[in-house]
Protein backbone atom coordinates (compact mmCIF):
# COMPACT_ATOMS: atom_id res chain seq x y z
CA UNK A 1 0.00 0.00 0.00
CA UNK A 2 1.47 3.34 -0.96
CA UNK A 3 1.37 6.47 1.16
CA UNK A 4 -1.72 8.03 -0.47
CA UNK A 5 -3.72 4.78 -0.17
CA UNK A 6 -2.76 4.55 3.48
CA UNK A 7 -3.84 8.14 4.11
CA UNK A 8 -7.13 7.52 2.28
CA UNK A 9 -7.80 4.40 4.36
CA UNK A 10 -6.87 6.11 7.64
CA UNK A 11 -9.17 9.02 6.86
CA UNK A 12 -12.03 6.62 6.15
CA UNK A 13 -11.28 4.81 9.40
CA UNK A 14 -11.38 8.11 11.33
CA UNK A 15 -14.78 8.89 9.83
CA UNK A 16 -16.06 5.43 10.82
CA UNK A 17 -14.84 5.93 14.38
CA UNK A 18 -16.42 9.41 14.41
CA UNK A 19 -19.74 7.91 13.33
CA UNK A 20 -19.59 5.31 16.10
CA UNK A 21 -18.82 7.99 18.69
CA UNK A 22 -21.72 10.14 17.49
CA UNK A 23 -24.09 7.16 17.50
CA UNK A 24 -23.43 6.82 21.22
CA UNK A 25 -24.88 10.29 21.71
CA UNK A 26 -27.85 10.34 19.32
CA UNK A 27 -29.82 8.51 16.68
CA UNK A 28 -28.45 8.22 13.17
CA UNK A 29 -31.17 10.33 11.58
CA UNK A 30 -30.01 13.33 13.64
CA UNK A 31 -26.32 13.03 12.74
CA UNK A 32 -25.06 15.41 10.09
CA UNK A 33 -22.11 15.28 7.73
CA UNK A 34 -20.81 18.41 9.43
CA UNK A 35 -20.74 16.63 12.82
CA UNK A 36 -18.99 13.58 11.39
CA UNK A 37 -16.37 15.78 9.75
CA UNK A 38 -15.82 17.79 12.92
CA UNK A 39 -15.48 14.62 15.03
CA UNK A 40 -13.09 13.04 12.50
CA UNK A 41 -11.09 16.23 11.93
CA UNK A 42 -11.70 16.31 8.18
CA UNK A 43 -13.26 18.74 5.73
CA UNK A 44 -16.71 18.27 4.24
CA UNK A 45 -15.15 17.82 0.82
CA UNK A 46 -13.09 14.93 2.21
CA UNK A 47 -16.28 13.24 3.39
CA UNK A 48 -17.75 13.51 -0.11
CA UNK A 49 -14.53 12.25 -1.64
CA UNK A 50 -15.14 9.01 0.28
CA UNK A 51 -18.94 8.76 0.43
CA UNK A 52 -22.03 10.02 -1.34
CA UNK A 53 -24.22 9.80 1.78
CA UNK A 54 -24.08 9.01 5.47
CA UNK A 55 -25.71 5.67 4.62
CA UNK A 56 -22.60 4.79 2.59
CA UNK A 57 -20.45 5.55 5.63
CA UNK A 58 -22.73 3.40 7.81
CA UNK A 59 -22.37 0.46 5.42
CA UNK A 60 -18.59 0.78 5.26
CA UNK A 61 -18.39 1.11 9.04
CA UNK A 62 -20.40 -2.08 9.47
CA UNK A 63 -18.09 -3.89 7.05
CA UNK A 64 -15.06 -2.74 9.06
CA UNK A 65 -16.72 -3.97 12.23
CA UNK A 66 -17.50 -7.35 10.63
CA UNK A 67 -13.86 -7.72 9.53
CA UNK A 68 -12.68 -6.90 13.05
CA UNK A 69 -15.13 -9.43 14.45
CA UNK A 70 -13.91 -12.26 12.21
CA UNK A 71 -10.30 -11.49 13.10
CA UNK A 72 -11.01 -12.51 16.70
CA UNK A 73 -11.68 -16.11 15.75
CA UNK A 74 -8.74 -18.43 15.18
CA UNK A 75 -10.68 -20.77 12.89
CA UNK A 76 -11.88 -19.93 9.42
CA UNK A 77 -15.53 -19.58 8.45
CA UNK A 78 -15.32 -22.92 6.63
CA UNK A 79 -14.35 -24.61 9.90
CA UNK A 80 -17.44 -23.16 11.59
CA UNK A 81 -19.93 -23.59 8.75
CA UNK A 82 -18.40 -26.49 6.88
CA UNK A 83 -19.74 -30.03 7.09
CA UNK A 84 -22.77 -28.88 9.09
CA UNK A 85 -24.85 -31.71 7.63
CA UNK A 86 -22.40 -34.45 8.60
CA UNK A 87 -21.73 -33.35 12.20
CA UNK A 88 -23.11 -35.31 15.09
CA UNK A 89 -25.93 -33.57 16.95
CA UNK A 90 -23.87 -33.20 20.13
CA UNK A 91 -21.29 -31.23 18.13
CA UNK A 92 -23.87 -28.66 17.00
CA UNK A 93 -23.51 -26.52 20.11
CA UNK A 94 -22.97 -22.83 19.40
CA UNK A 95 -22.05 -21.63 22.87
CA UNK A 96 -18.74 -23.36 23.35
CA UNK A 97 -15.67 -21.84 24.92
CA UNK A 98 -13.85 -21.66 21.56
CA UNK A 99 -16.62 -19.53 20.04
CA UNK A 100 -17.86 -17.63 23.08
CA UNK A 101 -14.55 -16.27 24.40
CA UNK A 102 -13.46 -14.57 21.16
CA UNK A 103 -16.97 -13.13 20.83
CA UNK A 104 -16.89 -11.72 24.36
CA UNK A 105 -13.37 -10.33 23.81
CA UNK A 106 -14.59 -8.57 20.69
CA UNK A 107 -17.49 -7.06 22.63
CA UNK A 108 -15.14 -5.89 25.38
CA UNK A 109 -12.75 -4.32 22.88
CA UNK A 110 -15.56 -2.71 20.86
CA UNK A 111 -17.90 -1.42 23.57
CA UNK A 112 -18.63 1.75 21.62
CA UNK A 113 -19.95 -0.24 18.69
CA UNK A 114 -22.30 -2.27 20.87
CA UNK A 115 -23.52 0.76 22.80
CA UNK A 116 -24.26 2.45 19.48
CA UNK A 117 -25.98 -0.66 18.14
CA UNK A 118 -28.24 -0.99 21.18
CA UNK A 119 -29.01 2.70 21.13
CA UNK A 120 -29.77 2.68 17.37
CA UNK A 121 -30.75 -0.89 16.39
CA UNK A 122 -32.61 0.07 13.22
CA UNK A 123 -29.82 2.42 12.10
CA UNK A 124 -27.23 -0.31 12.40
CA UNK A 125 -29.51 -2.82 10.67
CA UNK A 126 -29.19 -5.52 13.32
CA UNK A 127 -31.74 -7.77 11.65
CA UNK A 128 -29.85 -7.63 8.37
CA UNK A 129 -26.59 -8.34 10.17
CA UNK A 130 -28.04 -11.48 11.74
CA UNK A 131 -29.42 -12.80 8.43
CA UNK A 132 -26.29 -14.84 7.68
CA UNK A 133 -26.23 -16.26 11.20
CA UNK A 134 -29.87 -17.30 10.77
CA UNK A 135 -29.48 -18.80 7.30
CA UNK A 136 -26.12 -20.53 7.52
CA UNK A 137 -25.80 -21.60 11.14
CA UNK A 138 -29.04 -21.59 13.11
CA UNK A 139 -31.28 -22.79 10.27
CA UNK A 140 -29.27 -25.94 9.50
CA UNK A 141 -28.91 -26.79 13.20
CA UNK A 142 -32.66 -26.46 13.79
CA UNK A 143 -33.27 -28.58 10.71
CA UNK A 144 -30.91 -31.27 12.04
CA UNK A 145 -32.84 -31.27 15.33
CA UNK A 146 -36.04 -31.69 13.28
CA UNK A 147 -37.62 -28.49 14.58
CA UNK A 148 -40.68 -27.82 12.40
CA UNK A 149 -40.13 -24.97 9.93
CA UNK A 150 -43.07 -23.04 11.40
CA UNK A 151 -41.37 -23.01 14.83
CA UNK A 152 -37.87 -22.06 13.68
CA UNK A 153 -38.39 -18.27 13.62
CA UNK A 154 -39.28 -18.44 17.33
CA UNK A 155 -36.18 -20.45 18.21
CA UNK A 156 -34.02 -18.08 16.18
CA UNK A 157 -35.57 -14.99 17.78
CA UNK A 158 -35.05 -16.52 21.24
CA UNK A 159 -31.40 -17.27 20.48
CA UNK A 160 -30.58 -13.87 19.01
CA UNK A 161 -32.45 -11.92 21.69
CA UNK A 162 -30.66 -14.03 24.30
CA UNK A 163 -27.29 -13.05 22.83
CA UNK A 164 -28.36 -9.39 22.85
CA UNK A 165 -29.49 -9.63 26.49
CA UNK A 166 -26.15 -11.16 27.54
CA UNK A 167 -24.23 -8.45 25.70
CA UNK A 168 -26.35 -5.70 27.26
CA UNK A 169 -25.83 -7.19 30.72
Amino acid sequence: MNKSESKYFNTALRMSEALIALLEEKDLEYITVKEICHQAGVNRSTFYLHYETIADLVNETLEIINQRFLSYFPQQEEDVLGNMDSRERENLVLVTREYLLPYLRFIRDNKKVYRAAFRNPSSIGANTRYRELKQHILGPILERFEIPATHRPYYIAYYIEGIAAIVKE
